[in-house]
């Protein structure tokens, strides 16, 4: 079981109960932002956490701040090079940004893919996404191509190679 403490913050494991409170902070963050929800589409790993995280060596973690979902982040194993993952679903509502919670969390997540032996971690977004794009090119992120997403426009990578033992 996953459980981190950032300040008054509870990182954890996804529960079945999670689904719907979870898919509703990803939605709404996306509405701010002018991006479109798309249950069919790239946001259907959302409302099928067991087969797009947790059957394929994933893991879907919960941002709770006094019993309220206020975040979710998560990674896969894509396709992409030997032993690659993908960050998905990195987002905080607007309650608790500013916090340096996403820069914690970004970090929690890159601790767990090691400990697992990822070599690659790729990350897609939007360019609206303007906190996001800065948090993760200030922290290792090489902008590169390949966007698979349609509703993303950048994306990028960081190598675990100089990381690893």
């Amino acid at each position: 079981m996953t459980y981190h403490y950032y300040r008054d913050f509870l990182i954890r494991d996804w529960q079945q109960r999670d689904r719907i409170p979870a898919a509703e902070v990803i939605r709404s963050v996306l509405l701010e932002y002018g991006l479109g929800w798309e249950p069919n589409g790239a946001d259907q790993d959302v409302l099928q956490v067991e087969a797009y995280y947790l059957a394929t060596r994933g893991e879907f973690w919960i941002i709770e701040h006094q019993n309220q979902i206020v975040g979710t982040g998560a990674y896969y194993p894509i396709k992409r090079g030997e032993k690659a993952v993908e960050i998905r679903k990195m987002y905080l509502s607007p309650s608790v940004r500013g916090l340096g919670l996403g820069k914690y969390l970004l970090q929690q997540l890159e601790e767990a893919i090691v400990s697992r032996g990822f070599l690659s971690i790729w990350i897609e977004t939007a360019s609206v996404l303007a906190q996001a794009v800065k948090l993760y090119e200030s922290n290792g992120y090489i902008p590169t191509t390949g966007v698979e997403t349609t509703r993303c426009d950048r994306v990028y990578v960081k190598s675990l190679m100089a990381n690893s033992n």
